[in-house]
């Protein structure tokens, strides 16, 4: 599985793909009157930087990778800290549990374990670098 994923092709999907977990927000989050809306847009130009860096400029120097890294480990805990004041939802009165907005959060943290993960293979570094 490692070898198929040191591919080149599939190294320019998966980095592409890095912006996947940071628009994972219920449409309400998007909104102007949300607080929510700027970490995910920060985070996101964090990666395209990095993502930039190496498949565009080549930058063989590790800093891409660690930016890459912190916005996706940054996008895990920020979304364990914003899980729990919006796990229920008040609506007349009575609470709900926002089953969207927990399985949303979970399916993030899940793709950002994973692009953490292929971030740190020795072969998919070295595969960037060969392209």
């Amino acid at each position: 599985m490692r070898q198929t994923l040191a591919q080149p092709k599939i190294i320019t999907v998966i980095l592409i793909l890095q912006f996947v977990p940071f628009a994972l927000f219920p449409p309400k989050s998007y909104l102007a009157t949300s607080q929510e809306w700027w970490l995910p847009i920060l985070l996101a130009i964090m990666a395209m930087i990095g993502v930039y860096q190496l498949l565009v400029r080549k930058n063989p120097l590790p800093w891409p990778w660690y930016l890459l890294s912190f916005s996706q480990g940054f996008n895990i805990i920020s979304r364990m800290m914003m899980v729990l004041p919006h796990a229920i939802m008040n609506v007349d009165g009575a609470q709900y549990f926002d089953w969207v907005y927990v399985s949303l959060t979970i399916v993030s943290m899940l793709c950002s374990v994973f692009f953490l993960w292929f971030a740190e293979l020795p072969e998919v570094r070295v595969g960037v670098l060969q392209k």
